[in-house]
């Protein structure tokens, strides 16, 4: 009997755009497809505002998964851009991390025109002069007092049937100062709650991860100010890779943020312990990132 041993295969990725010339304003669509194992762990390109200065992202489609046979997976989704800026772009690649290795998908060029303006075959003539009348400001002095006068009754009517509606008092009292916790509080006070929602355990891995992710990027604002919010997870992480006080847990973020991408985009069916790693990973790197308190020597 002969055995033939399955070679792994890295990710691939392609691109193409339906019209590489615009004119302003015009709107054309970039099409990525994506070649990878069935279990590879992908980091997809998710640009959610600009694919570059000048060039905006409008919409993403829903991601296409489809077999393709011999173990390997096929993601397809589109890009819809436009642009404003009459100009000739060379688009970056789009990449694609798997593991340790990114690979990156041939640059698409786009050029952007303005609109020609025929002045030729059109006729212009000057302005004429303007004939303004003598202004005599009495003469709208008591139509200006009534006008502002029945605003100022609409207005209070508005303010109070508004007040109303939202079953507050007509007159505001002062708010009380609101106690703002401190963001490893605030992460763990947030984690205990996915927890005892048991959302994987009903069949919601989606939601399940799409929350502890979120949350772990909000503390990673409110810790570092690191805007883990509007990046990818890739971005995040080499921000996160230059904190020392993260070292020690560098691996725990990874696995939780690309475990989420999957999820989320890849249509990936974790396992229940991959679900309780997540939750893990996630109170492990809160707690090992907490600031310490100072505790200063007494002299005396």
């Amino acid at each position: 009997m002969l055995a033939t041993p399955a070679i792994a295969q890295k990710a691939v990725i392609s691109a193409t755009i339906d019209s590489a010339q615009l004119l302003i304003g015009e709107q054309t669509h970039i099409h990525l497809d994506i070649a990878a194992n069935r279990d590879a762990r992908l980091q997809l390109p998710l640009h959610t505002e600009t694919l570059m200065e000048g060039v905006e992202v409008l919409e993403i489609s829903k991601f296409d998964t489809t077999d393709i046979g011999n173990n390997r997976m096929q993601i397809r989704y589109d890009y819809l851009i436009t642009s404003f800026d009459s100009a000739l772009y060379l688009l970056p690649p789009f990449a694609v991390v798997e593991g340790l290795d990114t690979v990156y998908s041939q640059r698409l060029a786009l050029k952007v025109s303005s609109v020609p303006v025929d002045v030729s075959s059109k006729q212009f003539y000057d302005i004429k002069d303007v004939l303004t009348p003598a202004f005599v400001w009495q003469d709208y002095l008591s139509t200006a007092l009534y006008v502002w006068g029945a605003l100022v009754v609409l207005l209070l009517i508005i303010y109070v049937i508004y007040r109303i509606k939202k079953h507050k008092p007509i007159i505001p009292m002062p708010k009380k100062e609101k106690i703002v916790l401190p963001p490893h509080v605030q992460a763990i006070k947030a984690l205990d709650e996915i927890k005892s929602g048991k959302l994987w355990q009903q069949g919601k891995e989606k939601e399940f991860h799409s929350q502890v992710s979120d949350v772990i990027r909000e503390y990673l604002h409110a810790r570092f100010g690191i805007d883990a919010l509007e990046q990818v997870s890739g971005e995040t992480l080499e921000q996160v890779r230059t904190l020392s006080e993260a070292n020690a847990v560098y691996n725990n973020l990874k696995q939780l943020l690309l475990t989420a991408d999957l999820v989320k985009f890849a249509k990936y069916s974790p396992l229940a312990d991959e679900n309780e790693t997540s939750l893990m990973n996630a109170y492990l790197f809160v707690n090992e990132t907490t600031p310490q308190p100072v505790i200063t020597p007494n002299n005396s």
